[in-house]
C-alpha cells in the first residue's frame, strides 16, 4: 500500500544502508546498520509510516542526506 508519509525507500544491503524519503518535506534520510530483516519487514508493512516511527526513528543512526522534492 502507498504511504502518506514515505515517498521512497532504497536499501543498500551490502552497507546495511536505509535510504528514507519523506512526502511532506521531501527530504531524504539515510540510517545505518539497518538488518535486511527490518528492511523487509518495513517493505510488506501496512502502515510503512507507523513501522517506521515504532521500528526504524530512533533505532538507528542517520544522517539527512538530501533535501527538496527531488530523489534522484
Amino acid at each position: 500500500m502507498p504511504s502518506t508519509s514515505i515517498r521512497k525507500t532504497e536499501y543498500d544491503p551490502e552497507r546495511k544502508t536505509l535510504s528514507v524519503w519523506f512526502v511532506a518535506s521531501g527530504k531524504c534520510y539515510q540510517f545505518e546498520d539497518v538488518p535486511p530483516e527490518t528492511f523487509a519487514e518495513f517493505r510488506a508493512a501496512f502502515a510503512k509510516g507507523r513501522f517506521f516511527n515504532d521500528h526504524i526513528r530512533n533505532h538507528f543512526r542517520y544522517r539527512l542526506v538530501g533535501t527538496g522534492h527531488d530523489p534522484g
